[in-house]
């Protein structure tokens, strides 16, 4: 098994993409927090309590599991999420930053409740356990960070100012984390992962019936390589998933240069700007496989 006898959080590991997350990393053999308030997609709550579900579907299968119901968004709680690994189960190993809301609306009807909510939980909730976590993986010399971004933050979606600016910010934090804490032997790297969860309900046909390329289990075993030892020289990449496809993203770079001896002034800019920058241009959008809609990979 990839993971025997490390130690895992997964956060938002209730439902969806999460939970299968939670459920790949026990079947190799790592021991599972497995975190969940048990909210809805906006994060309203509810009385359910799907991360002692998931332990006891993990358990039942022979693994190890205790479950938290700590929220991300809260700097002590996040703490206390990390702590439950170390005083259950001696350590933390391995990070999977996963928890996240939804509020979509587009610019001007989003209020500013929807934005602030979105981003403290997916943005300020992955910074919130990483700080906590660092430090132990740090002292043990060796650690495993995965962070879930989005392709609505790698390239834009409609209606998702708030869920895109998390992801995006997600993306930047993940290559400062890469950089910061190599030498102490910890690799961070990212999963803009693809499935039909409560976030993609709408995709089901009449019959109920998802299409087989949006299981969300898909995601977790890339995620399950990235958390183990023989990941060690993966840090700092952006991995995607479409169809039965694992992809790995370019870091966003230069790709054209417009010169000027001398520098430019507004009018230079005006006739020269669609001779040398303009014809580079890009598209905005996420980029879905044929036959599916932009929605089947908000996650």
């Amino acid at each position: 098994m990839l993971l025997e006898n490390r130690v895992a959080v997964v956060t938002g590991a209730g439902r969806g993409i999460g939970r299968e997350f939670a459920l790949e990393l026990a079947a190799q053999g790592a021991a599972v927090v497995v975190n969940d308030l048990g909210v809805s997609l906006r994060g309203d709550t509810e009385e359910e309590d799907p991360a002692a579900s998931v332990c006891r579907e993990i358990e039942a299968g022979g693994g190890r599991a205790v479950p938290s119901h700590e929220s991300v968004t809260e700097f002590a709680a996040a703490e206390r999420i990390i702590a439950t690994a170390v005083d259950t189960f001696g350590r933390i190993d391995i990070l999977v930053n996963n928890a996240g809301i939804v509020r979509d609306r587009t610019l001007v009807k989003m209020e500013e409740s929807d934005f602030d909510a979105v981003i403290a939980t997916h943005l300020k909730g992955a910074f919130n356990c990483t700080r906590h976590a660092a430090p132990e993986m740090k002292d043990a010399g060796y650690g495993r960070i995965v962070n879930v971004t989005s392709s609505a933050g790698l390239r834009g979606n409609f209606g998702q100012t708030n869920y895109g600016a998390a992801k995006a910010g997600i993306m930047g934090m993940t290559f400062v984390w890469a950089l910061e804490l190599a030498k102490s032997g910890i690799t961070v790297n990212a999963i803009a992962p693809a499935g039909a969860t409560r976030m993609t309900a709408a995709l089901a046909g009449d019959d109920g019936e998802v299409d087989p390329r949006l299981d969300p289990a898909m995601n977790a075993p890339l995620v399950a390589f990235l958390a183990s030892d023989r990941a060690g020289h993966v840090n700092g990449q952006l991995f995607g998933r479409t169809d039965f496809s694992y992809s790995l993203f370019q870091h966003p770079k230069q790709i054209a240069w417009m010169h000027r001896d001398g520098g430019w002034d507004g009018d230079s800019v005006a006739e020269q700007f669609d001779g040398m920058l303009g014809q580079h241009l890009q598209t905005v959008g996420m980029v879905m496989p044929s036959g599916l809609s932009q929605d089947s990979a908000r996650k």
